[in-house]
């Protein structure tokens, strides 16, 4: 009898070592437990910790509520400004409502997945490049919303997304590069226009300043001098003063009046001058042509028939 007292103890006591063992579930910290008996919904969510639950009846399923990171395929798309572009992005999210992740969505990873690479599209389609470029906080707040915004039915919060890459044509970019070097070839030229014009304005106080002591001048020309020979070379360097210049160039100039005008040639002389050019034969007073008056030589010979023999 007590054989058969002590048997029915050690099977009652494996009966619940195995029940306890089949009912028995752990909770981690950072997840929460829905319990689901006969396939509904039984109660709020199961803290962290020691659960249990009835075997074969209730079903317990553990939603994860650590934040996700979540990488966006790249989505290629045209902008507004009608440019070929590649951005992908990476979405940042955790579940607030255990419940609702499971109840109300099928797999709310790949939900919000979806839901992130289609509101990246409608981005690229709404936006400039140069926005794409130069203006990400302003896009990734507005893709935030627009993910967020059906996430929040499913017990879904986005954190935080951002624009990882944007991807060019390369034609784009050389294009983009070319115009980055015109910009900087052009702000190049103003400092050296704006350099030339503040030098231009010392040089022209210098100037004022050396004209009112003309000591300055030959000082300064001196220094350079002294530059040019400091340096280890064959240059010969000879300083001309300047009035020499002048005077050379005023010996060059033709004879002036005291008036300061060049003296012209009188009439006469001028006629004088053509006399001897313009002289052709004369003409005697009755419109005949005159006889040239013989040269000394050839008055001195007769004429006849031998070839001018002289006369005696």
């Amino acid at each position: 009898m007590l054989q058969e007292l002590l048997g029915a103890i050690a099977a009652a006591g494996s009966a619940g070592v195995i029940y306890l063992a089949m009912a028995a579930r752990v909770v981690k910290q950072y997840e929460r437990g829905v319990l689901f008996r006969l396939g509904r919904v039984s109660g709020d969510a199961r803290a962290p910790g020691f659960t249990l639950v009835i075997p074969f009846v209730d079903r317990l399923q553990k939603v994860n509520m650590q934040i996700v990171t979540m990488p966006i395929p790249a989505q290629e798309g045209i902008t507004r400004d009608n440019v070929t572009v590649r951005v992908d992005a990476v979405v940042y999210f955790r579940v607030v409502d255990a419940e609702s992740a499971l109840v109300k969505v099928e797999d709310y990873k790949f939900a919000v997945s979806q839901m992130a690479q289609t509101s990246l599209r409608s981005i690229i389609g709404k936006s400039d490049l140069d926005d794409l470029l130069s203006n990400r906080e302003k896009l990734n707040q507005g893709l935030e919303l627009m993910i967020d915004s059906p996430a929040v039915g499913w017990g879904i919060q986005v954190d935080r997304v951002e624009i990882k890459d944007v991807s060019l044509p390369d034609t784009m970019k050389r294009s983009m590069a070319r115009q980055a070097e015109a910009d900087r070839e052009r702000r190049a030229r103003i400092i050296n226009a704006d350099a030339e014009l503040q030098a231009s304005k010392k040089l022209a106080e210098a100037a004022q300043q050396m004209a009112d002591t003309p000591a300055a001048l030959q000082l300064r020309l001196l220094q350079t001098v002294m530059a040019v020979s400091a340096e280890k070379n064959s240059t010969l360097v000879l300083p001309i003063p300047v009035e020499l210049l002048h005077f050379l160039e005023r010996g060059n100039n033709p004879q002036q009046t005291p008036n300061g005008d060049t003296p012209q040639r009188t009439q006469e002389g001028d006629r004088a001058l053509r006399a001897p050019d313009d002289a052709g034969p004369q003409r005697a007073p009755d419109g005949g042509e005159g006889r040239r008056v013989p040269d000394d030589d050839t008055a001195s010979r007769a004429p006849d028939g031998d070839g001018g023999t002289p006369s005696g």
